[in-house]
């Protein structure tokens, strides 16, 4: 969405996108929030999580509408990690599969945030899963306390991808204070761009809800980096970065020895 001509505004790929992705969660949007979210950022919302287990605890009638107001307009919902997880501690995946089903969902996410889930086991649920839906496998622990070693992450990233899933999850939490964050929110550069060596970056949903983080990727990765956990309020507002129409971002794509030019008196 254009509506005014500006030189050196870089190219955002029009919908549906492999990069330059925006995951947007949702949270317990009424209907009406979610229409209004589509109709002002519809253009710029790719994939929308039904946040943790905020699925379970929603009217029934309203989570039905807004899974199909959400598929109708070219974006993907799924519902958060931690009810896989919730199914998976209650030994539960066969009724897991059956829930996809019964709500049409086409994509769902494997994570083990919150529990103990031996790699290989999460391996086979994202093999089994991947034959139902497709597959976003999220990595990383929601522990502050579990730090997690570079090349670990990428093992993990890369084994998730061999096993069936379309994209790799770096996690942060709503708030983007653990996983490739500090707790103080600051971003573990090393081990972001560690992980950027070996693992291809369409590949990869940063999860980034802060506009510092924000700004730091689009910065390392460009425009079209792939990016979630976004608040519904700061869609816009991310876009705005993605193009430099925000300070954080103003010149960083107009190159160097950009600088206004007036008439000489």
């Amino acid at each position: 969405m254009k509506n005014f001509k500006l030189k050196q505004i870089p190219e955002r790929p029009s919908k549906p996108r492999n990069k330059g992705l925006t995951m947007v969660m949702d949270k317990g949007l009424s209907y009406r929030e979610a229409e209004d979210l589509i109709s002002v950022s519809g253009d710029y919302v790719d994939i929308v999580k039904l946040g943790f287990g905020t699925s379970y605890v929603t009217p029934k009638a309203m989570l039905e509408a807004k899974i199909k107001l959400y598929q109708d307009n070219g974006i993907i919902v799924y519902f958060g990690g931690t009810l896989f997880e919730a199914y998976i501690v209650r030994n539960q995946f066969e009724d897991y599969i059956r829930l996809l089903e019964k709500y049409g969902m086409l994509h769902a996410e494997i994570s083990d945030g919150s529990i103990e889930l031996p790699h290989d086991a999460k391996l086979d649920f994202i093999s089994k899963l991947s034959k139902h839906v497709t597959v976003l496998s999220e990595v990383g622990s929601k522990d502050v306390e579990k730090i997690i070693p570079p090349y670990q992450w990428i093992e993990l990233m890369q084994t998730e991808l061999k096993a069936g899933a379309w994209k790799v999850i770096a996690e942060a939490r709503e708030a983007g204070n653990v996983g490739v964050y500090r707790s103080s929110g600051e971003v573990r550069e090393g081990l972001v761009q560690e992980i950027l060596t070996k693992i291809p970056e369409e590949k990869i949903i940063w999860e980034a809800p802060q506009k510092a983080q924000q700004t730091y990727f689009i910065k390392l990765v460009g425009a079209n980096v792939n990016m979630g956990n976004i608040a519904p309020n700061d869609i816009i507002p991310l876009e705005t970065l993605r193009v430099g129409l925000r300070s954080d971002t103003f010149s960083f794509f107009l190159g160097k020895g950009a600088k206004f030019v007036g008439k000489k008196k």
